[in-house]
């Protein structure tokens, strides 16, 4: 339904847009906004339409007894969904929440039920990474949004902002890029991720997810890509990654691992098409996005087949089944041809649009990067090669596989994948038209780029070379696979992506636990130093450095404050020295009842009472619990006089920071609050005359009624206490004999 809606808007989608805003917090210009484009067309094809077919294949693949099926199913329907918000989302904050919920959908795929090691390891390490990643791009989406004026994506792209604010968060914004497309050096959590079933990996790793970060760069490239902190990122790593990935794609011996290192280069080579800001360039990233997910995903379909009708995906453990099974030999033999390039296939015209782009550019940057992109196709040649190979041929030593009978409801979706790159490949207009949509946006450089259109001829030509030179040196290299692999055992060395992340994740562990075990260390006077000192040093700072000093300041207001003060302060000094707990509790009752005579002079009574009932109840409760405990303190062994000293001289420059702050906080307001003034202004419309009254009962409902929760609760504890000295009487415990009661009294 979703490919048919799309479909019916692509004449819409081509023009204007077809665009829909929905405002959720109009006081915050919080807005769902969705943009359907030409590269949204082609992500609908790819998450609405190949998403159909890998979900039918599923039902085959999992079969109607499976237990997984169902919640398969639901994860990758929610996955589905998900991935629309994100790809046709024309806001960021809008973006970034579909973001971060294709991550807990992969986590929850890729996990599975947690029954096994290996999906639970690489679900976490997807989870991670991907998260990380998001986490950068949210603040980059803060920093990019606020720099703009606006969260509108069409709206920064037509006027970028500058600046270093802005500068930054698209540094950020390509940390979650290229973490989701997994890019170098975030790369290994992909092959990781295969352990889940196939139909997973062909839908998140082959056909959507992993172009999440793919299609932000799409989306931001036409207002960012002449901009050095935007392009060169893309254009290394986006190269590196397609190297390395094709690479270690040419090793791997595990057909689904063969291909998950090959989506890894092939998201390398989509990344620099996208961020070339050529409008060649562009062309080409749009034909490839389509071509890679009508390749990738049949491929990874007749990975779940084999694996199926002969219970192994192992090169070496295969042999003859292109003989035994002919039409999955045909139907893998043109998804990895368009994989490779080869004409006639939609793969070969986004290859050739992608040589034409840089070799046309010229200069440094354009012939390193058409020469990287000619040595990693090379790459991909070989490894296409290498699965056909690996998966159909008749291998010498080998015991030749008798598969059983594939269903056809597992045939039919892949065979419709693979034939639709074959059609669109025979007909370039079909595609050229949703390229050229999104590549219009770049603006041509002169005729050539102006006038270039998708096509199978464009005469003998520098790129048409690089073809043939990609496809006979890749078939040379795989023909030599014994001595290339052999030259990767020889070169192979303990520095990995994969070892930096365990390095990585180990270490944060470790630190972790040394940092608990010195700040958790179960001592309570550790424990209020800590959140002493970051009182100082953090609003302490702010307060000497930035605080609003009043200039005149009186004594008191009032004779009787004096008396209250001196009872307050001599309490708290007196309790610093005393030794039994009865004597501690009536000290700090004084204090507290000290604080509500403050209160009552200060003319606000309802605090008095407050203050007063809950010291009672506290004195009360206290005296019942002091009748189970020790008349005296802990009389260990008295602290070092240094500790003592430093203890003391943190406690009173605490006690005089919040003096001071109190003072100079207070003293700080320069006109009457606006919250005060309207509370007084609605308190008749509450039907009170005491606006004290109005706002615990009407303004501030909700609180009231959780302090008097908390009050009942302590009251319900302290009935406890109570209620518990009966065992005392019974003589249960050696609390509450006259002996005891006599030592508490001193």
């Amino acid at each position: 339904a979703t490919l048919v809606w799309g479909l019916a808007n692509l004449g819409a989608a081509l023009g204007p847009g077809v665009s829909e805003t929905h405002v959720w917090a109009s006081a915050l210009d919080l807005e769902l906004g969705f943009r359907l484009d030409a590269l949204g067309v082609v992500m609908i094809v790819l998450v609405g339409g190949l998403g159909a077919l890998i979900l039918a294949y599923s039902a085959w693949y999992f079969g109607k007894d499976s237990r997984d099926a169902p919640r398969n199913s639901a994860l990758l329907l929610a996955f589905a969904g998900a991935m629309l918000g994100l790809v046709l989302a024309d806001d960021l904050l809008t973006l970034y929440v579909f973001w971060e919920l294709t991550s807990i959908a992969s986590f929850l795929l890729v996990g599975q039920g947690g029954l096994h090691r290996a999906n639970r390891r690489a679900a976490v390490q997807a989870l991670l990474v991907t998260v990380l990643g998001g986490l950068a791009m949210l603040l980059g989406i803060v920093f990019l949004g606020e720099s703009a004026g606006t969260y509108r994506i069409s709206e920064i792209v037509a006027s970028p902002p500058s600046g270093g604010l802005a500068a930054t968060g698209v540094v950020l914004i390509l940390v979650g890029a290229l973490t989701k497309s997994a890019q170098f050096p975030f790369h290994p959590w992909l092959p990781g991720a295969m352990a889940a079933p196939t139909p997973v990996s062909a839908y998140l790793h082959a056909a959507s997810m992993v172009k999440a970060g793919v299609v932000l760069v799409g989306r931001l490239s036409p207002g960012f890509a002449d901009r050095v902190e935007w392009w060169l990122p893309i254009a290394v790593l986006g190269l590196v990654t397609m190297l390395v990935g094709g690479w270690r794609a040419l090793h791997e011996t595990d057909l689904k691992r063969l291909l998950a290192f090959g989506t890894v280069s092939q998201l390398g080579f989509l990344m620099v098409l996208f961020g070339s800001g050529d409008r060649i360039g562009e062309i080409a990233a749009l034909t490839m996005l389509l071509a890679h997910g009508l390749f990738k995903a049949p491929l990874f379909m007749v990975v779940g087949i084999v694996d199926k009708v002969t219970g192994t995906r192992e090169v070496g453990s295969l042999s003859g089944l292109g003989k035994a099974l002919p039409g999955l030999a045909v139907a893998a033999t043109l998804s990895a041809a368009s994989m490779a390039g080869i004409p006639f296939l939609l793969g070969f015209l986004g290859k050739e649009a992608a040589f034409e782009a840089f070799v046309h550019e010229g200069g440094a940057r354009g012939w390193v990067l058409g020469i990287g992109l000619l040595v990693g196709s090379v790459f991909t040649v070989a490894y296409s090669a290498r699965f056909l190979w690996g998966a159909f041929a008749t291998k010498p030593g080998v015991d030749t596989t008798e598969p059983t009978r594939p269903a056809v409801g597992l045939l039919a979706p892949t065979w419709i994948a693979a034939l639709a790159g074959l059609v669109l490949g025979c007909v370039p207009p079909l595609v050229d038209r949703l390229a050229g949509s999104y590549a219009a946006a770049y603006p041509a450089a002169d005729a050539v780029e102006a006038e270039y259109h998708l096509a199978l001829w464009h005469g003998l030509s520098v790129p048409l070379l690089f073809s043939a030179v990609a496809l006979a040196v890749g078939l040379t290299l795989h023909a030599q696979r014994v001595r290339i692999t052999a030259l990767h055992g020889a070169l192979r060395h303990p520095l990995s992506a994969q070892r930096g992340y365990e390095l990585v994740v180990g270490g944060i562990e470790r630190f972790a636990v040394w940092t608990t075990g010195r700040i958790q260390a179960g001592s309570l006077p550790v424990y209020l130093a800590v959140l002493l000192l970051t009182v100082l040093v953090l609003p302490g700072i702010a307060l000497v450095t930035g605080g609003a000093w009043p200039t005149s300041q009186p004594g008191f207001g009032s004779l009787m404050q004096l008396p209250l003060g001196l009872i307050v302060v001599a309490a708290a000094l007196a309790l610093t020295r005393v030794r039994r707990r009865f004597t501690a509790v009536l000290l700090v009752g004084a204090i507290g009842y000290g604080i509500g005579g403050l209160f009552v002079v200060d003319g606000a009574p309802d605090l008095a009472l407050a203050q007063f009932l809950v010291e009672t109840l506290t004195m009360v409760a206290f005296v019942f619990v002091l009748r189970r405990l020790p008349a005296h303190f802990d009389a260990g062994p008295r602290p070092r006089r240094q500790v003592q000293l430093r203890k003391a001289a943190l406690a009173s420059v605490a006690g005089i920071f919040v003096a001071v702050a109190g003072v100079v906080l207070s003293g700080a307001r320069q006109e009457p609050p606006a919250v005060s003034a309207e509370f007084i202004a609605r308190s008749p419309e509450a039907g009170a005359d005491n606006v004290i009254a109005a706002i615990l009962v009407d303004f501030r409902a909700l609180d009231t009624v959780g302090e008097i929760t908390v009050l009942l609760i302590a009251a319900a504890g302290t009935a406890s206490l109570v209620l518990a000295t009966r065992f005392d009487r019974k003589g249960e415990s050696g609390a509450g004999t006259p002996e005891h009661e006599k030592e508490i009294q001193g």
